[in-house]
Formats: C-alpha cells, structure tokens, sequence
C-alpha cells in the first residue's frame, strides 16, 4: 500500500483512499456467501425465480447504497453509519439496538467462515464433517483467536492485508463462471428454468431466496461503517456504489450459469460449498479443489473485513457515550482492543451454539441475515424522515426531492419486506440476543448517572423482553427449531 492509499490524521486515526474503501466494500461481501450460492438458490427455485429474485435484490439492495451515499454526505458529522443515523432518527434506545444488532450480525457472520472452511476441508479430511463436528469447533477456535492476535496488531495492517487478500479471491470466481459458460448446456438450463418441481407460487420460490441474497450483500454498507478513515467524505459514497456494482454483477452470474450446468434438483443436494460440485461436474475433479482454495482465501478476506467492522460500531459507539466507556479503549496502534476482544468472544459463543443446530451454516447465514435486517431498515427510515422532513435539503432542486423521494421509500419497502420474507420464527430467536445485550445499555446509562430508561424506551424495553420470553417458550415447546 502506497503514501497515497493511507494517511495518518495529528490524532493518530489511519485515513484509506477511495480505491481501499472500495475494496473493504469488496471484501466484505465478497465472502462466505458466494460460494454456497447454486444449492441455496437451486433448492428454493429454478433460473427464472433466479433472474427474478436478482432483479428484486439488486434492485432493493441499490436503493439501500444510495440511501447510504446520501447519508454520508447528508450527514458527515455521523460515524459508523448503521448505528449513527438509528440514534439520530429515532433516539437513544433504537440507535443502540441498531448497533447491537449490527454487531451481532458481524459476528455471527464470521462463524459462517469458519463453518463454510471447515466443510470444504472436510471434503478431503472427513473427521471435520460439514464443519460441524468437534474437530471443526476446535480448529475454527484455534482460528478465531489467530485473526484476533492479527487484527490487534493493527488497523493499517489489517487493511493493506484486505486489499491484497479482495484481488486474491475475484479472481477464482471469475474464473468459475468463465468455465461454467465453456460448458454452459442450454438444454439443461431449460429444463431449469421454471422450478417446476418445487412447491408453491414463483412468489414463494423468489421469497424463499431472499435471506441468501441479503446475507451475500451483507458489506455493502462497508464503507459508511468505515468512515471516520476515509480521506475525504464523499469517498464513502462513491466506495459503496463501485463496490455494489461490482459485486451484483459477480453474484449474479455465479447463480446463473450453474443452472447451465447440472440439474437444480442435485445441484439441490450438494453439500456446501456447492460451487465446487458445480465446477467439479463442469470439469471435473480439479475444479473442486479450485473452489476449495479460493473459497479459503476468499473467506478469510472477508472475515478480516467483518472483524474490523464489527469492532469499529463497538467503538465508534462507545466513543459517542452508547455504549460502555470500556470499549473506547484504544491501543497504540489504532486499534479497539476491547471491542475487538468482545466482538470474538461473542463469535466463539455462536459457534459453539452451531454445533447443536440441525444445519450449521444455514444457521449461521440465517441469523446473519435476520440480525442485519433492523439496522438496515432503520436506516432507510432515517433516510426517508430526512427526505419528509427536508432537513439537509436547504435549496434542494426538484429533481433532486424526487429522486430521493422515490430512493428512500423502494428502500424502505423492501427492507420491510425482507423482514416478512426472513419468516417469524427467525425474527423471534433474533430477540433472544436483543434482550440481553440491554445489559450493555444499562451500564452505559448507569455509568453517566442517568435514568436507565425513559417511559418510551421502558415501553420498548418491556415489548423486546416479551418477545424473547416467546422465542424460549417456542424453541422448548418444539415449534421455534435452530
């Protein structure tokens, strides 16, 4: 990494040029999901449901990035954007559980990674299974704590490692759907195209897909988490939009060809990752352990790229007095080492819980998809309340209201939908995390002597503990299952 990609402000807080903010947008979505996509997809629908629910997601996740671009230079002053623009909108309580659930979403996303590599091991080594067995837990610790010693060396670092890490693992992707198309057989992608074999509508099929994509777009916020290092602000904007665009496009293609290549049914069956049966069928044996070594070096980028996410909103939080003082700490090299610690620690305790789950990475990728989905349409509720209420819109063209107009309401209504599509038994365990992590809201509040809740925040407080009590009594009655 040159002078000119990294910079170092008189208070010591590391600034990233555009290009690296780009490739942390990259990096971070660019991970574990990709990789699993032809099974999920294939399982839910056929190419037709594909084309469909791409279109929706892309279109929806779009929206999302502008909102985000907007945000950032409507309102440079807010850090760490998913939990900033919650608090801001809507105060206090609700900026908090944004920032909690964003975090959460981080972490368990990167028990994803250690899943998804212990699987593809386990092609070769079957003692570690799908990743799910108690060879896997080990080896996914030992690694787990690796990254942490890593990450803690510094934050530069980390990130000259993510931009070199993005390049390594594109490449094998490409490289995927380039041989895919070689093969591509337009009689099988025929019979695949209607997913008649599934069961219920095409609106059925295309919103049973809808959690893999949020979960494989899960980063395009990168850059506005990121944005107290960006060298100048509209940086932030402009990474998110390149890094979307970038990545749709990849995503997309991936899914597709592979209905070109083998029926959905068995492409259905194979076990993750399943781009590698895919490859594996296409051209052979070789092309398993292709994937399997850019499935490696692509997750381990990304879950570089989550751990630094996911302890940059503890901080920036815990700066801003939402969270306890504790984890402002900051070591000499640029790094919140408490946030960091908790941020892995939370991360050990899911993968533990995987071991106990009927599918670990469905799991995983599940709940990581459910627990993004609040900050995510708080945001675009935030959006939208500035855009009504036309604050930052002083001398604002027409044009320009109505654009933002129509941004933030698809915004709104399709993160609203995703939450229908995620099911209610998801939503449910969802609040089994909510409810106790007010602990950390609690001490917070106690710590600048203040009242613990306000009536409204007490209302909301109450409502979030009962829906937990009814995600307990579901999971031990045997109608909530993991």
């Amino acid at each position: 990494m040159t002078s000119q990609d990294t910079a170092t402000t008189a208070g010591g807080t590391t600034k990233v040029s555009l290009l690296t903010l780009t490739a942390m947008v990259v990096g971070s979505m660019v991970g574990a999901g990709v990789f699993s996509l032809p099974s999920r997809f294939a399982s839910q629908t056929g190419a037709m449901g594909a084309l469909i629910a791409w279109a929706v997601a892309g279109t929806g996740m779009l929206m999302l990035a502008f909102v985000f671009q907007r945000l950032a230079v409507r309102k440079p002053d807010l850090d760490a954007g998913i939990y900033a623009y919650a608090k801001a909108g809507f105060g206090e309580y609700t900026g908090f559980f944004a920032a909690a659930g964003y975090w959460a979403s981080a972490c368990v996303g990167n028990v994803t990674y250690w899943v998804l590599i212990m699987s593809t091991l386990g092609q070769w080594i079957p003692a570690l299974g799908a990743g799910d067995t108690v060879l896997a837990l080990a080896c996914s610790t030992v690694g787990l704590w690796l990254f942490f010693l890593l990450v803690r060396r510094g934050i530069k670092e980390a990130a000259a490692i993510n931009r070199i890490v993005t390049v390594a693992k594109v490449i094998p992707i490409i490289v995927f759907v380039l041989l895919a198309l070689f093969v591509f057989d337009p009689a099988v992608f025929a019979e695949n195209w209607g997913g008649a074999d599934y069961a219920g509508s095409l609106f059925d099929q295309v919103r049973g897909t809808m959690l893999v994509t949020v979960f494989v777009f899960l980063g395009v916020e990168g850059a506005s988490v990121y944005s107290r290092h960006a060298k100048r602000r509209e940086d932030v904007g402009r990474a998110t939009i390149l890094g979307f665009v970038s990545v749709l496009a990849i995503f997309a293609s991936v899914s597709i060809v592979s209905y070109g290549i083998m029926p959905m049914a068995e492409i259905a069956e194979l076990r993750q990752p399943s781009m590698a049966g895919v490859l594996e069928a296409a051209v052979g044996e070789w092309g398993s352990v292709f994937v399997g070594v850019g499935l490696i070096v692509s997750v381990l980028g990304a879950y570089l790229a989550w751990t630094l996410m996911a302890a940059e909103v503890l901080f920036v939080s815990a700066k801003d007095r939402d969270m306890p003082r504790f984890l402002a700490r900051q070591s000499d090299r640029d790094v919140p080492v408490n946030a960091l610690l908790l941020s892995t620690s939370l991360s050990q305790v899911v993968l533990v819980l995987t071991y106990f789950s009927e599918d670990a990475f469905d799991f995983a990728l599940d709940m990581t998809a459910v627990m993004t989905l609040i900050p995510f349409l708080l945001a675009a509720l935030y959006a939208a309340k500035l855009r009504v209420t036309r604050e930052t819109y002083d001398g604002a063209r027409s044009s320009t209201l109505r654009a933002d107009l129509v941004i933030t309401v698809l915004a709104v209504l399709y993160t609203a939908f995703l939450v229908f599509a995620a099911g209610f038994d998801l939503v449910l365990v969802s609040f089994l995390f909510y409810a106790p992590a007010t602990i950390l809201f609690l001490m917070t509040r106690r710590e600048q002597g203040r009242r613990v809740f306000t009536r409204g925040e007490l209302v909301l407080f109450v409502a979030v503990v009962a829906v937990a009590v009814i995600a307990v009594v579901g999971l031990a009655v045997g109608w909530i299952s993991i």
